[in-house]
């Protein structure tokens, strides 16, 4: 039976990266900044008992103009979000940060989760039809549980 490898050192892991191809330099906020295929996340070192060796400072999202571009679901379609602009997202964009996504887990160790092998996830979700729902929700009181079934 194969045995599971003993996990990477950030450092290791970070050398494991260039080694596959991914781009590796310090981010402006702190941290590590990996990209391919023109997707990138930061990556800073996990904490002792943290699993794996390296958490993720900023999420996987589209280069633009060297910042991450946060990608915002909003029912209907998917957008990257700057602090410039907002725009809607391309399926080769969303290719791209989906395969960038998968090959970082696997190279650096980290736990593959069904729902983001399946595609593209989301760091932001918001949809039109629950704008605003927040205030009508503090107004209502919230329902009691009625004796029996």
């Amino acid at each position: 039976m194969p045995r599971k490898p003993a996990p990477l050192t950030f450092n290791q892991a970070i050398d494991a990266l260039r080694k596959s191809g991914f781009e590796v330099s310090p981010a402006k906020s702190g941290g590590t900044l990996v990209s391919k295929f023109g997707a990138a996340a930061v990556l800073i070192p996990a904490r002792d008992g943290e699993a794996g060796s390296a958490n993720l400072a900023e999420h996987p999202g589209v280069l633009v103009r060297g910042e991450i571009a946060r990608l915002l679901d909003r029912g209907y379609q998917k957008f990257i979000k700057t602090a410039e602009f907002e725009l809607p997202a391309t399926a080769s964009q969303l290719h791209a940060i989906h395969r960038f996504s998968e090959e970082l887990t696997q190279v650096i160790g980290g736990t593959s989760l069904y729902n983001q092998s399946l595609g593209t996830t989301s760091d932001v979700y918001l949809y039109d039809r629950l704008r605003g729902r927040e205030d009508e929700a503090s107004k209502t009181k919230s329902l009691e549980l009625a004796e029996g079934h």
